[in-house]
């Protein structure tokens, strides 16, 4: 029996876009939260399937993200029926926001809540909101009617907070799911989904199902017959259910080329090896930043600056910003929020 995903919208996100889409054996559905290495695993995605520094489009192009309002739900479905590689799909809906199918394959990048939001902050400030306004078809606010008298002069809108601030501010807020994921209930809401339905998680290359271990895993064949649809509700690895892989943003850092090709031996891509140290290359944060402009998710000039999208990179800014007491303050509330094991598995220390 199946049950209906939950449903999540924002000013420029619709996960009912997902209704109707026809799968095909061998999908790669990329679910994050923002800013925690999604475009770094979609341009891995790509550089595994074909196989080649050298992309035959723009990643935005190759990789849609179905959900996003920017662009027509029928464009995007037309895009992906046309293309005749392996699909590698963005979105930043939940799992159980998702019919899932079993010919599929979902991946899932985390990263640590307080080093997300404190991109997700800076991020915040790239963004032309009148061009999201424009592309979405959203009014811009009203303007008054005209006054009898004189009006007086407008007070400017508040500065923006700073981002300890801010921080502090978005640790302590009961915002959440389905209207708000990018709070911190959002993301917890989001990885815990996908940690209770993980079929493999990477473990900083120790342990069963790290970087060596990619050999030992079975995969199923790519065209293993009829879809087999997952009840969104359902919890823990199933017969027939898809293949679930989280990965952790400070893995990709510290062993880029093992995450690499544990991803390849999960997904069952082969590379040529006088290309593999090319393909690596092409996956550093350096080489995507350089190429901004072909691997930013920006075709329709969202970003004020496509190369400022890729700000930093690195890992432990939000425990920089916060004191001993403020950073027990977060873990105090991700306790709450969160399993413990997946607790241990988000909050490792940056490498």
């Amino acid at each position: 029996m199946l049950t209906q995903p939950v449903k999540y919208q924002s000013d420029d996100e619709d996960s009912a876009r997902w209704e109707g889409f026809e799968y095909r054996p061998g999908d790669i559905v990329i679910s994050t939260r923002s800013k925690s290495g999604t475009t770094w695993m979609q341009m891995i995605c790509a550089l595994l399937i074909f196989g080649s520094p050298e992309l035959p489009a723009a990643l935005g192009w190759l990789s849609p993200w179905l959900d996003w309002l920017i662009t027509p739900r029928d464009e995007v479905f037309a895009r992906l029926a046309a293309q005749e590689h392996r699909r590698f799909i963005k979105t930043h809906t939940p799992l159980d926001g998702l019919l899932l199918d079993s010919r599929a394959t979902y991946i899932v990048v985390g990263r640590h809540p307080l080093d997300l939001a404190v991109s997700l902050y800076h991020q915040g400030n790239n963004i032309n909101r009148q061009r999201v306004r424009e592309l979405t078809e959203r009014p811009a606010p009203t303007e008054p009617a005209e006054p009898a008298e004189p009006a007086e002069p407008a007070e400017p809108a508040p500065p923006r907070l700073q981002p300890r601030e801010w921080l502090l501010a978005w640790v302590d807020s009961d915002a959440g799911p389905p209207q708000v994921l990018d709070s911190l209930r959002g993301v917890m809401h989001h990885m815990s989904d996908a940690w209770a339905r993980r079929t493999v998680a990477s473990p900083g290359g120790q342990g069963a199902g790290g970087p060596g271990a990619a050999a030992a895993v079975r995969r199923r064949p790519p065209d293993r017959g009829a879809p087999d649809v997952r009840v969104p509700g359902a919890h823990g690895p199933a017969a027939h259910a898809p293949e679930v892989i989280l990965v952790h943003y400070d893995d990709l850092r510290a062993d880029l080329d093992g995450q690499m090709r544990w991803l390849a031996g999960l997904l069952g891509e082969s590379v040529a090896a006088d290309q593999w140290q090319a393909l690596v290359h092409a996956a550093t944060f350096e080489h995507m930043r350089a190429r901004a402009a072909a691997q930013a998710p920006d075709a329709s000039g969202v970003l004020k600056d496509p190369a400022a999208f890729f700000r930093r990179g690195s890992s432990g800014a939000g425990r920089e910003l916060l004191t001993a007491a403020e950073l027990a303050r977060y873990h105090a509330r991700a306790a709450v929020l969160a399993d413990p094991d997946l607790l241990g598995w988000l909050h490792r220390p940056p490498g």
